[in-house]
């Protein structure tokens, strides 16, 4: 995402989510405990909108995605999304699908890290977003169900059936898409879609912590190590190398390149400064 704007300026604040910053880690909550954090029309634009903005602006340097109360998001809502969709015609329900997919692509293309703090209840949407996150950060109460065909649909939704196999390979995907059964986080974990199972509770300060630990590290270095993750996914070896140098060339003209050598030499840590 470019940092260059126009007329457009930063949202003073958010109406459909919960918004903290500290030095660096942007912290955003889903705050509807009364719904499992349902989502509704308002949120997706804030979310695609709020990721956009920290992305231009490259004052995040981590963020975590969590859920109040219960659960982590119980996907879309079904009075205020998928019972207005039934009186939707096709462009709009184009335009409706088109803007929950630009959310998943602003999670994948975000220049930070994103984590998810997931406890109790990740489904539909709420699943998606989990997986679109670089790191799962989960408590044993954590389930993830990917819920569209239970409700008649493609369970490639959002962007979940190019993502799910990447990350648990195919065989677990389309079995995980095609019955939408819930998976549970000792097989998540197992299966790779969890990256770190914390103790009961522990989800959210585990997410936290290493927040404030990617954070504190070379962004520089986070941005395009998840940058190529993303890009290199459907390249074939030989394109891969190529951009893998032609990114190392980049950073090796880096102050963070140069800091490290210094510290080294001077035997203290280093001070990053994301550039």
């Amino acid at each position: 995402m470019s940092p260059f704007t126009g007329s457009v300026r930063a949202a003073e604040r958010w109406s459909h989510l919960r918004v903290a910053e500290d030095d660096g880690v942007v912290t955003v909550t889903l705050d509807r405990p009364d719904k499992l954090n349902a989502l509704t029309f308002e949120a997706y634009a804030d979310l695609r909108d709020l990721l956009a903005e920290l992305s231009r602006e490259r004052r995040a340097r981590a963020l975590v995605l969590a859920g109040e109360g219960r659960g982590f998001c119980s996907g879309g809502d079904v009075e205020e999304i998928i019972g207005e969709t039934l009186s939707l015609d096709t462009a709009q329900l184009l335009d409706f699908n088109r803007m929950t997919g630009q959310v998943v692509r602003a999670v994948r293309e975000a220049p930070f890290p994103v984590i998810a703090a997931v406890h109790g209840v990740a489904a539909g949407a709420g699943a998606v977003l989990a997986l679109a996150s670089d790191f799962r950060v989960a408590d044993p109460t954590a389930r993830f169900a990917f819920l569209f065909t239970r409700v008649g649909l493609s369970g490639g939704d959002m962007g979940a059936a190019y993502l799910l196999p990447r990350v648990v390979g195919l065989g677990h995907a389309t079995r995980i898409l095609m019955l939408g059964e819930p998976v549970r986080a000792p097989e998540a974990e197992r299966i790779g879609l969890i990256s770190t199972l914390t103790d009961e509770g522990g989800a959210r300060p585990a997410a936290a912590e290493l927040a404030r630990r990617l954070a504190d590290g070379p962004a520089l270095a986070h941005a395009q190590t998840k940058a190529l993750l993303t890009a290199e996914l459907d390249m074939g070896l030989s394109a891969s190398v190529e951009m893998d140098a032609a990114t190392q060339a980049l950073l090796m003209n880096s102050e963070d390149y140069a800091e490290f050598h210094a510290s080294f030499t001077e035997k203290r840590p280093p001070k990053w400064q994301g550039r």
